[in-house]
């Protein structure tokens, strides 16, 4: 078949795998909504979990980084689909195999600069470099489960991924118009951390790129004033109309 790439990887079906998948998140609700778009594929770990779940050592990582499952090797044991913590490791039931992400390493090998994904994406959001390029551009990126960062050594890392916002529309009642320039500010609970903002021309306010935890948050306005306590983001905050009597 056309995309029978031995020893790189078998032929992939046509449907059930996603060796780069692309999540939409939805976030907040009406209308406080944020859509983000949020790529995820093998991470090609440096002490990658389905390495070392694997009995038969069909799965490997080269000298530049690509983990490879060695589709002649594999027997379908299926062991580093259950080890793989980011779920990248996908089963072909027809051809008895695990397979993944390859890094198009079989392009790379022929000469390739990058993947066939960064070659094709439109709007340069993916990018292939080596270690020593990457390094300054990674000082302020984080990987996708961060709670797996020292374990597994990642080394796909993200920039500008979604966070918490508290969010919220100020009026007044008796007017019943919007409060514009209204000071709301925001706490962080237990660090006690502060973050200002004033109400836009809609009366709206954004706290944005948010830790999960709680947080307090004060409205001030012309000797008015309301709070909220222990606003939690587990989940994006709209605090929806708020009536500063």
């Amino acid at each position: 078949m056309a995309n029978d790439w031995t020893p790189y990887a078998k032929p992939e079906p046509e449907t059930g795998q996603f060796w780069l998948k692309l999540t939409e998140n939805v976030r907040g609700t009406v209308p406080k909504v944020k859509v983000a778009y949020v790529v995820t594929l093998c991470n090609h770990c440096t002490n990658a979990p389905c390495i070392q779940s694997c009995p038969v050592d069909a799965i490997y990582q080269r000298h530049d980084g690509l983990v490879i499952i060695d589709p002649v090797k594999c027997t379908g044991c299926k062991n580093c689909v259950d080890a793989c913590p980011y779920h990248a490791i996908y089963f072909n039931d027809g051809l008895n195999v695990a397979q993944k992400c390859t890094g198009c390493a079989h392009l790379v090998d022929g000469g390739w600069k990058e993947p066939r994904c960064v070659d094709a994406c439109p709007t340069l959001a993916l990018k292939f470099m080596e270690d020593s390029e990457a390094k300054y551009f990674i000082n302020d990126a984080e990987v996708i489960k961060p709670e797996r960062k020292a374990k597994d050594e990642p080394r796909v890392y993200y920039k500008n991924l979604p966070k918490r916002f508290i969010a919220g529309t100020v009026y007044d009642p008796v007017k019943k118009e919007v409060i514009i320039g209204a000071k709301v500010t925001l706490t962080e609970v237990p660090s006690g951390e502060v973050s200002n903002v004033e109400t836009d021309s809609y009366g709206d306010f954004w706290f944005e790129k948010l830790n999960i935890g709680k947080f307090d948050l004060k409205i001030q306005s012309d000797g008015r004033s309301k709070e909220f306590e222990a606003i939690s983001t587990q989940k994006d905050v709209n605090l929806g109309d708020i009536p500063l009597a």
